[in-house]
């Protein structure tokens, strides 16, 4: 990924965070020599490697999962709020152009298959991860039956981070006033209000 570095976010913690709090990703892998992409839910283990590893299943029918079997590199892809920035939000300046800003984290690593008991142990660990903002959480509980039916339909895999990056456009290449500018702008709209909090708080942390 392209990374200006400005728009650079190296901080693991906040790029953790990140990938938990969007954890839908996008999974990139080579099929047949072309690329091919899975969209599937993530779970961020912190405590494996030094970047960590992210934890999932797809179905079998899916073939992408052969491609997991010979240890090459995977990609995941998280994306954040985005949103479309007008040059008329700047201050006066006939030089200026158009942008998007949003947020994105790309994870790289060596991917496995997993077992059937790590299998089984990620998928309670998927639910509890979000089932705990409900009350009362659901609890996954598999019969003998469920689990020989359930997960001979699907097929684990992890993969352990060699390398992060991070790439939060929030406008930082623009004056604070500019910023400030943008941010009351998309802070009117349903679809900016996401990135517009982020663009404060990034500008209050500097």
């Amino acid at each position: 990924m392209y990374v200006p570095e400005h728009f650079a976010e190296t901080n693991l913690s906040a790029l953790h965070a990140f990938m938990r709090e969007y954890s839908f990703a996008t999974l990139v892998t080579q099929h047949n020599g072309v690329p091919f992409a899975s969209h599937l839910p993530m779970f961020l283990d912190a405590g494996i490697g030094p970047y960590g590893a992210l934890l999932g299943h797809m179905a079998r029918g899916n073939p992408q999962w052969q491609a997991l079997t010979t240890g090459a590199e995977a990609l995941a892809m998280f994306q954040g709020p985005h949103a479309y920035v007008s040059p008329a939000w700047y201050e006066p300046n006939p030089m200026v152009v158009p942008t998007w800003n949003f947020m994105a984290v790309h994870a790289y690593g060596p991917a496995r298959i997993l077992p059937q008991d790590e299998l089984a142990r990620t998928l309670h660990q998927l639910v509890d991860e979000h089932e705990q903002a409900f009350d009362p959480p659901w609890k996954l509980q598999l019969s003998r039956s469920m689990r020989d039916g359930m997960l001979g339909g699907i097929v684990g895999f992890e993969i352990r981070l060699g390398r992060i990056e991070g790439k939060f456009k929030l406008s930082q290449n623009r004056s604070e006033q500019d910023r400030r500018n943008v941010i009351a702008q998309l802070s009117q709209s349903a679809h900016g209000k996401e990135i517009a909090h982020r663009m404060s708080q990034d500008l209050e942390r500097k």
